[in-house]
Formats: structure tokens, sequence, C-alpha cells
């Protein structure tokens, strides 16, 4: 089954941080476009784009920029495959977003201030950058505790389920393990394996590393917890 439809399955069902990407957007960018960074399948550009935000949709996997570009024809989202430590875009913006986990997928402390000190290069003055973290959950394991429900989908008339069946404590890093289930319509079905690590990381701890690449921290936002998924907070910066 392709990267696109367990991404579907496993994010595209995120909404309750939207507004928040939408006020920042509405305050902060004025005519110029919003650069969101690891996009994916367009969960939050396509959502900006709508509400008429221009948007410059980043991510690492062409893949899932080919599909959201697809399904953003006729809204102004322009797609750029490309690394968020190595951000090299020719041009600056009035926001850069990095939505859900980005930052805790960097790869560790080194990661996190190339990303930093490059953002903050494409910042105009005044510019603000803003970034999820969430504390990652306590580490279980499905084979003695009652795992969390399921995230379920449909692509092509093959059921998808994704079902987490631990987290695992890695020191600096925590590894969310899950079963990604495709059955076909004619019943048989297929089993992989799929690991995420995160990043430990506070919002405290983030908005220092912001500080320390030359960015004005701002006071952060909150994303409030839901029954399927935890807290987390926006850590906001200006140039």
């Amino acid at each position: 089954m392709s990267l696109v439809a367990w991404h579907d399955v496993e994010c595209g069902g995120y909404d309750v941080d939207l507004d928040v990407w939408r006020a920042l957007a509405a305050a902060h960018a004025g005519a110029e476009p919003v650069l969101d960074v690891g996009a994916g399948t367009g969960r939050v550009a396509l959502h900006l784009a709508a509400h008429g935000h221009p948007v410059v949709a980043l991510d690492t996997e062409r893949e899932l920029l080919d599909a959201l570009a697809e399904r953003g024809e006729g809204l102004p989202v322009r797609t750029v495959v490309g690394d968020a430590r190595s951000l090299d875009l020719g041009r600056r913006f009035g926001l850069i977003i990095a939505p859900m986990q980005t930052v805790q997928l960097l790869g560790g402390a080194a990661g996190r201030a190339a990303f930093l000190a490059g953002a903050a290069r494409h910042l105009l003055p005044g510019g603000v950058l803003a970034a999820a973290v969430a504390d990652p959950l306590e580490p279980f394991d499905a084979r003695e505790v009652e795992a969390p429900s399921p995230d379920v989908g449909e692509a092509g008339g093959v059921q998808l389920v994704s079902r987490p069946v631990a987290i695992r404590d890695e020191g600096d890093r925590v590894a969310l393990v899950r079963d990604r289930e495709a059955i076909a319509p004619d019943g048989s079905r297929s089993i992989e394996r799929d690991v995420i690590r995160l990043d430990r990381l506070s919002a405290d701890e983030l908005s220092a590393e912001g500080a320390a690449a030359g960015l004005r921290p701002a006071a952060p936002l909150l994303v409030p917890a839901t029954d399927e998924y935890v807290d987390s907070v926006v850590v906001v910066w200006h140039a």
C-alpha cells in the first residue's frame, strides 16, 4: 500500500490544530506565502490555501507532495521537495510553520539547530516561526496493556488499519511502533511493522534552542488534547 494512503490514515484525520495555524497565518503572513514544513499530503497547507493564504509546502517525500499538488489543483499552493535541515529556497516568508511533531523528527539537537538557523534566514523582518511539540507518550506494550484505538481508512477498496502496538523508551527518543494491516476485498491480509522515532523535547527546550538561533521567543500557543490525541504546544518566535 502506498505511502500516501498510510499517511492519510495516520495523520489526515487530525484537525484540532487547524484553527491555530489559520490564526497565525491571518496575523502574520500578509500577502506572502506561508512556508509549511513537513507538509505531507497537505493537511494544513490545503486548509490554509482554501482560506486564501498562498502556501509553499515542503517535504522530503515527493510522493506525498504529488498527492498534495493534485488535491490542491486551483489553490495557491506550490510544493518543494527538500529537507528542513538544509533550507535554501531563495526567498523569505512572513510565517513559517512546522505542525504536529515535525521538529521532533529532525534527528536530535543538531538537526533542530540546523532547521532553526535556516528558518531564521528565511524569515522576513518581523516574521514568525511557529513549531508544534508534544511530550512523548508514556511507554506501553500492547501485549501487557490495552492499546489505543487503531486508525482506520480505505484506499482503492483496500481497508487499512494502523494499530499502535508499543511505545518504547530509547533514552533521548521514544519509538512509536505500529502494525499496518491492509485487508483486500477478497479478504486477504498483509501486515507490516512501522516505527517512528520522536526526540524527547519540551516546549521550553525548543524555545531556548530558537533563541540560540537568533530568534525572539513569544508566548506559546496550546493545542488541546482530544480523546485520540495528546495536547501539544506551539512554540512561537519572532525574527
